[in-house]
């Protein structure tokens, strides 16, 4: 079994508080995630003291405004954090990512009175949210959701069903789509809801392939009962919320999706320099060297795209293409690395022992999460051709 932690990564910060903020991020990943992540991942262990201690450090609320309790960072260097907890256990880096993505509606759309109301204890308080859009008969189609809400004086009432919501079941907070008019786009609204809402229940978590320390489940909401005031935004206006909302999550998949080839490529690196056959290192061998060397490439290449991506939003300029070129390469890319780290360590590739299995399996779950990789290819396609004819 594997007992080295690799080197860092030499990043482009552009900050000594940003480099200061990395090197407390990689001392915790050392310390307290990636020792014990195979064996939570194999024992399917969600770790929720560790996302306590991450709240207390400062690490959920990093791209929001200090006032609500975020840190002030831009998304270049929020990006970078995902990555190196990604990169020590997925789990942790997606978890991160899934509820900065809850946490964005009402960051970006919600009333001064709810910012101030919510935020605090969303971003710094301990708190964990999750994100509610798709359904059981409704994922990449995203906006022929059913869940309805019906106003009742000034609460609605939800009723309907959610999947594939990663801390389906264990958040204590739910960005919840939901229909409050007709068909398409225009009908569905936002709404805050607790954790522990009466009506509300999770079904058992889905058995996953990988990120199995991740809970993803479906909800229900039978006559969930949402005051008014955790309405975000206008009525009608959810959809447009949500989507915009993902296209700074598709960001934070991205990152992860690095940060999990990043670990691929070390551990294969580190593999090759040990393992001897024929008398020597393989690493000096020059086809497998080749394959280090893709490997590599891809990696660096992907972060340089899901980088300036982050940069256009960081200065306030559309990024949505970037956006969903950025996931749609660097989970492609951590598809291929992992694919090809297996290979780099043959048999004990394909064995627990090492993590590259693991890493392949996770891999596979990122470019399906946030929209498939097909969803993006029609993103980036509208944005170059226009909407299809009908």
């Amino acid at each position: 079994m594997p007992d080295h932690f690799p080197p860092p990564v030499d990043r482009p910060l552009p900050t000594d508080e940003a480099r200061d903020l990395l090197a407390l991020v990689r001392d915790i990943a050392r310390r307290e995630i990636a020792p014990t992540a195979a064996e939570d991942e194999e024992a399917g262990r969600f770790p929720r003291e560790l996302f306590t201690l991450l709240s207390e450090a400062g690490l959920l609320g990093l791209p929001y405004d200090s006032a609500h309790g975020g840190g002030d960072q831009p998304y270049e260097v929020y990006l970078q954090v995902l990555e190196e907890l990604a990169a020590a256990r997925l789990t942790v880096g997606l978890g991160i990512s899934v509820h900065t993505l809850a946490a964005q509606p009402l960051a970006a759309h919600g009333t001064e009175e709810q910012r101030a109301a919510h935020l605090p204890a969303m971003l710094g308080g301990g708190l964990l949210g999750a994100y509610c859009l798709s359904e059981p008969a409704s994922g990449s189609d995203a906006a022929s959701l059913r869940t309805r809400a019906v106003r009742d004086g000034d609460t609605w009432v939800i009723t309907g069903a959610k999947a594939w919501t990663t801390h389906g079941g264990i958040a204590d907070f739910y960005t919840v789509m939901a229909r409050t008019g007709g068909e398409g786009r225009r009908g569905i609204t936002v709404f805050l809801v607790p954790g522990d809402a009466d009506g509300l229940s999770a079904a058992p978590p889905e058995r996953k392939m990988g990120l199995k320390g991740s809970p993803t489940a479906q909800l229900h909401f039978d006559g969930v009962r949402v005051p008014d005031v955790r309405r975000v935004g206008e009525v009608g206006q959810g959809f447009a919320i949500a989507l915009a909302a993902l296209d700074s999550g598709r960001l934070g998949i991205a990152a992860c999706a690095v940060g999990v080839a990043q670990a691929a490529l070390d551990e294969a690196v580190a593999y090759a320099r040990d393992r001897r056959q024929f008398g020597r290192p393989v690493a000096d061998f020059q086809g497998l060297r080749f394959l280090l060397a893709d490997m590599a490439t891809r990696i660096e290449a992907g972060r340089a795209l899901y980088l300036a991506a982050a940069r256009l939003r960081d200065a306030g300029r559309p990024f949505a293409a970037q956006a969903a070129m950025a996931k749609l390469h660097c989970t492609d890319a951590a598809m291929r690395v992992t694919t090809d780290a297996v290979q780099v360590l043959g048999g004990y590739g394909c064995t627990a022992d090492f993590p590259v299995e693991r890493y392949l399996r996770e891999a596979k779950a990122l470019q399906i999460v946030e929209g498939t990789n097909q969803v993006q290819r029609m993103v980036i396609a509208r944005h170059l051709v226009g909407p299809e004819t009908r």
